[in-house]
């Protein structure tokens, strides 16, 4: 137990192009874990191993990989930062303990900073912050702390400075010790010099301390007693302090430092081991029990097995590897286990220690580490993994639904079987990405999150799978939804199979909340259908509502009731009752007013100032919604909303509108309704091809 407080699973999460990666490459070299400095823009990053990633210079997949610094093993995953990759970030936050946010110093907290910092918010992850950069012009530490304050919500508090900024940035101010911290450049970064504060930095730093201090008194009455009457606060003390609060969810404690320059690597896993929570920091995990009792596991290799299967990913050499954190008990090799949810046996082959793409093979994984299993046959991304003789479901991790598709088919007929075999491994390890096949084309329809989520999905078709493709053009991937109430009542009373069948249901549909998703509820008692249809009724509903009545997209936010019915002691069979309710609900969304629903996209567009007249003037053509403008050192900052099916394309054209100096970012935001006359058309043409 005394080795698991010494754990710290930890995921780096920020926005694209902030420095995640960079930096956790630098914590691998400090660490001793690689040996030389590997860089993302020229393709050698250890965390970066896919080709794909090499080639666009960003992170595609979350890589895990095993340090060690000050007698504790640091697990760390870091994740991607661009918006079509957000699944990614979201299944590694369900399985991290903390997490360090990487900010730009100059581009601040941006938009896809904002979805991690909500993903983490949801899982309750302890976080630092590291302001990434400082050696870049137009970086300001103080700046990004305000950011995070008010677009963040959060409770930031400076525990380093930085000494100089931009060309003259050389080192760091440690508030809690009141030192000076130099990285030599002739080590790499890794000598650090601790010098006392230059006087330049003294009145500074003191005000910064001082903050911090009456930022923790808050949170330690004894820290309080002392630093109301004027004691002298050791290091330490600070340190348990700002522990107690970073694990509490109060404060984030926030350093600064340049990755790409070797500086402010060091105090940012010193900050790593103080203050991010071990596994026996976290509450126990909870899960649901075979009867539907609640179910508590601590951290605990005497406590039975409880592990979440969080990421599957193909493997050249292995086949399917699933990546695994183990919360409770024992993961051992020769051992059978139980997948409750696939009410599966399953038995491993294999268990590894992963860095990176590179693995060491172990006979075990015990309470609160993270690695990865070969030989899973039955489990699934969200899947629990328990002992033969226990049932124990660990909650699920929800994904977002995709927004994008495109048609694609095999570019020979001998590769037809082959495209469909690997397209189907894709969408088992990637639950942002769908399958599907268009009942009046036949055509092999995928989507994804994003233009970039799907053209890498075509290239691991080339790459991996040797499956040559061609794909369609990009299609928006609409939604449909009901705006008034409307009820249908259906009896099904037919010989089937030699046998009368009956079934009586009486379906209700009502608008629900915007967001809130599908549900079903029962409103009628046994006398007039037995529980045991009750079921079968609940899954045809709600697999009716997956064809809307418009051009047959998914119906969304809609609250379906059973209101009435009626059931035959003899006659009565679940399929009756399944058929009644398919045909009512089917009636019942003909009679309720749909709507189209399009992908709406919340994008983010940096222009220098000479620009920002075309952006604008481009954006109205678009039909998009102007949220804010915001002016920075010599650019503009557009906050915007606008229809997905406007943006495909849209690098190409703010490039070319703007010399290439403009960048954007975007993410999915909501589905909204289309305006009747657009709609119109979009239904007219989607009827003509389809």
């Amino acid at each position: 137990m005394e080795s698991l407080g010494k754990i710290r699973n930890i995921g780096i999460m920020a926005h694209i192009d902030a420095g995640k990666t960079t930096s956790t490459e630098r914590i691998l070299f400090y660490t001793g874990r690689s040996h030389k400095l590997g860089e993302v823009h020229d393709g050698t990053a250890v965390m970066d191993w896919m080709e794909q990633e090499q080639e666009r210079g960003i992170t595609i997949t979350s890589a895990a990989t095993t340090c060690f610094w000050a007698d504790h093993q640091i697990n760390i995953i870091d994740t991607p930062g661009h918006v079509d990759f957000t699944v990614e970030v979201e299944r590694c936050l369900r399985v991290l303990d903390g997490a360090v946010a990487v900010f730009c110093a100059v581009g601040g907290v941006e938009p896809q900073s904002e979805t991690v910092w909500r993903q983490a918010d949801k899982y309750h992850v302890p976080r630092i912050a590291f302001v990434n950069k400082m050696d870049r012009v137009g970086a300001s530490f103080t700046g990004c702390i305000a950011e995070m304050e008010r677009r963040l919500g959060a409770s930031p508090v400076a525990i380093t400075l930085p000494a100089g900024s931009e060309d003259v940035f050389f080192g760091v101010i440690d508030l809690p010790a009141q030192r000076l911290l130099r990285f030599t450049e002739e080590s790499l970064g890794q000598t650090v010099l601790e010098e006392p504060i230059p006087d330049a930095y003294r009145d500074a730093s003191s005000a910064a301390r001082m903050q911090l201090l009456e930022k923790l008194a808050d949170f330690d009455e004894k820290l309080m007693e002392k630093y109301l009457s004027d004691q002298e606060i050791s290091p330490d003390e600070i340190h348990a302090a700002l522990r107690k609060a970073t694990l509490a969810l109060k404060l984030v404690p926030v350093l600064c430092g340049s990755a790409f320059k070797n500086k402010g690597i060091q105090p940012l896993l010193d900050a790593v081991v103080r203050y991010l929570p071990s596994p026996l920091d976290i509450p126990p995990v909870e899960g649901m029990g075979p009867q539907g009792q609640r179910v508590l596991r601590r951290a605990d290799p005497k406590e039975k097995l409880s592990a979440l299967v969080f990421k599957l990913q193909s493997d050249a050499f292995v086949g399917s590897l699933a990546f695994v954190r183990v919360y409770s008990g024992v993961l051992g090799l020769g051992q059978k286990f139980f997948n409750p949810r696939q009410k599966k046996t399953e038995k491993l082959s294999k268990l590894l220690k992963l860095h990176a793409n590179k693995r060491e093979e172990v006979r075990q994984l015990g309470a609160g580490e993270i690695g990865a299993v070969v030989g899973l046959k039955f489990t699934r991304t969200g899947d629990t993994l328990c002992e033969a003789d226990d049932s124990i479901v660990l909650e699920n991790i929800a994904f977002p639904e995709p927004v994008i598709g495109i048609a694609i088919e095999a570019k020979t007929k001998a590769d037809e079987e082959r495209l469909k075999k690997s397209l189907a491994e894709i969408a088992r390890e990637d639950p942002g990405f769908r399958v599907s096949v268009s009942e009046d084309t036949g055509q092999t329809i995928i989507s994804g999150m994003g233009e970039l989520h799907l053209e890498v999905v075509v290239d691991r078709l080339a790459r991996e799978f040797k499956v040559e493709a061609n794909v369609g053009e990009p299609q928006v991937s609409y939604r449909e939804s009901i705006t008034r109430p409307a009820q249908a009542e259906e009896r099904f009373e037919t010989p089937l199979g030699g046998k009368e069948q009956y079934g009586h249901v009486k379906i209700e549909l009502v608008p629900g909340e915007k967001g809130q998703g599908n549900s079903f509820e029962i409103l009628v008692d046994e006398g007039e259908i037995p529980a045991l249809y009750l079921e079968a009724i609940r899954k045809a509903v709600l697999d009716s509502l997956e064809s809307g009545p418009l051009v047959g997209y998914p119906l969304i936010d809609v609250k379906a009731l059973l209101v009435g019915g009626s059931y035959d002691e003899e006659k009565s069979t679940e399929m009756a009752f399944g058929i009644a309710a398919t045909v009512a609900c089917s009636r019942a969304a003909a009679e309720a007013a749909a709507v189209l629903l399009e992908p709406i996209m919340r994008l983010e567009i940096i222009t220098p100032d000479e620009y920002l007249g075309d952006v604008i003037n481009d954006l109205n053509r678009k039909g998009a919604q102007i949220l804010s403008l915001d002016a920075g050192k010599g650019v503009q900052v557009v906050d915007a909303k606008v229809p997905l099916a406007e943006m495909f394309g849209y690098s190409t054209e703010l490039r070319s509108s703007t010399q290439g100096r403009a960048t954007f970012s975007m993410q999915f935001s909501e589905f909204a309704e289309v305006p009747a006359r657009r709609a119109e058309a979009i239904i007219q043409k989607i009827r003509g091809v389809v």
